[in-house]
């Protein structure tokens, strides 16, 4: 659609995009697929089959919404900020993407410390049917 271009850079892998002009710009598209996409798949099926995370209510899920704001946030420093909300970035450092993105990685966080508090699931705690 055009609107997720990267910043200009002049690194080897940077693309020219149909309509961007002539400059060159980090492949923001591929920087999310790998990050939200592919690593994430990765982290969240090594926790699932090789640790007990499965058996805390709650730990993945929080572990994914952690990971998957984290890594939109990190994107979001290779991406063009919208026009009509570039002075934000210039104001603040961060983009839109940024801050709305925030309270999500807060959120998942919780989610996380809620559930490590919680006893696992079959060791001797009170299963969600008995709570």
């Amino acid at each position: 659609n055009g609107e997720l271009w990267g910043r200009a850079t002049d690194v080897s892998w940077g693309m020219i995009f149909p309509g961007g002009g002539d400059v060159v710009r980090h492949p923001s598209q591929l920087y999310q697929a790998g990050l939200e996409g592919l690593l994430l798949l990765i982290v969240m099926t090594l926790l699932f089959w090789k640790t007990g995370a499965r058996f805390r209510p709650g730990l993945l899920t929080g572990i994914f919404v952690t990971g998957i704001s984290a890594a939109r946030f990190i994107n979001e420093f290779f991406r063009e900020p919208d026009q009509h909300l570039a002075d934000r970035v210039i104001e603040t450092g961060l983009s839109q993407g940024q801050w709305l993105t925030i309270p999500l990685i807060v959120l998942g966080l919780a989610v996380i410390v809620y559930a490590l508090r919680k006893a696992p699931l079959g060791s001797g705690g009170k299963s969600p049917a008995q709570a």
